[in-house]
């Protein structure tokens, strides 16, 4: 599959808008250098030399989509804390609508913290609360969601749940029958403990571990080539079954992806990746990059190639950082 003619969806991404939905975070980095161990513990120690703060969870698909030259809209909710503050002013720093966040008093920010020594992370300190959200707060998100797609300001929603108590599977799917009505595209990066079984999704994005677990079946290691990994056909034929999904887009890690669909029959798309530092955010990097390029035309089977060349840039960096449509057209570039 020749990478070249896949340069002229990019630059339409741009007509585009897009909602993303789900748990917001901001991510901390404490970057360092360790050289020597601890006498209290075996653990290195690691001296710091500087602090980043940047998006994470849905707040990274977000960045992504605007990286790519789209518009975007968050719809979600933060704490009434200083991180929320911050979470907030990088978002509309990179051009965000953020009026479909709320603030919730009595839940703080979700907050990941990474300790980062040389190119190695040492440890991840998670500050979140996940309990489910009060109905009022989840009726007021899903209110200005629907009021959007009947609207036709979005184009697409992208609902990325990473388990921290926003979205329910009676609300999704009445966001997706919404959508289905007014025309909008439906993308989900779904979290292994929520086997909603929506109906109705025209992109799901999970990664092997998540689609074994959402399939309800023990996991099984990955062998190549694609046709004699029974285990991943298996998987996926229950969830394409179950779910009722247009294009199922597994990404496999080191292994690339896997697409399934009803038009074509099982495609593996190798990995891109020539040095991997950080795998932390690639698939948010793999999600907002499939549903623009469909959105902007391009075929399951191009868009799932697009996405895969998009998180092959992503991991050769260090930290939750999003894919930008220069840097997408120069990997396409690079491999012509």
């Amino acid at each position: 599959m020749k990478p070249a003619p896949l340069r002229k969806f990019v630059p339409l991404f741009s007509r585009f808008r897009v909602a993303v939905v789900g748990d917001m975070m901001l991510d901390r980095y404490t970057w360092g250098r360790a050289s020597r161990i601890s006498p209290e513990a075996p653990v290195p120690i690691v001296v710091v030399e500087r602090e980043t703060e940047s998006p994470g969870g849905a707040a990274n698909v977000l960045r992504n989509v605007l990286a790519l030259g789209a518009q975007a809209v968050a719809f979600g909710i933060v704490g009434a804390d200083r991180r929320a503050e911050v979470l907030l002013r990088l978002l509309r720093t990179d051009g965000a609508d953020t009026d479909g966040i709320l603030t919730v008093g009595e839940r703080p920010t979700t907050v990941k913290t990474r300790v980062i020594a040389g190119n190695q992370q040492i440890v991840r300190i998670d500050r979140e609360d996940t309990a489910a959200l009060p109905p009022d707060i989840q009726s007021q998100v899903e209110g200005k969601l629907l009021a959007a797609i009947r609207a036709k300001t979005v184009q697409a929603v992208i609902f990325e749940d990473y388990a921290k108590g926003l979205l329910t599977r009676e609300m999704m799917q009445r966001v997706v029958d919404c959508a289905r009505e007014h025309g909008s595209m439906v993308t989900l990066d779904p979290h292994p403990s929520h086997p909603f079984n929506l109906r109705g999704l025209h992109l799901m994005t999970p990664n092997r571990a998540e689609a074994f677990g959402l399939a309800g079946v023990y996991y099984q290691r990955a062998v190549l080539p694609l046709e004699k990994d029974a285990a991943l056909l298996e998987v996926s034929a229950r969830l394409r079954r179950d779910w009722g999904v247009d294009c199922l887009l597994i990404t496999l890690g080191a292994g690339g992806m896997a697409l399934f669909t009803d038009a074509a029959p099982p495609l593996h798309i190798p990995t891109r990746a020539r040095e991997v530092f950080d795998v932390s955010g690639a698939g948010d990097t793999v999600t907002a990059t499939c549903t623009l390029a469909l959105l902007a035309g391009a075929s399951p089977a191009d868009s799932a190639t697009l996405a895969n060349h998009a998180a092959g840039v992503v991991v050769g960096k260090i930290g939750t950082v999003p894919i930008m449509a220069d840097e997408l057209i120069a990997a396409l570039q690079e491999d012509e």
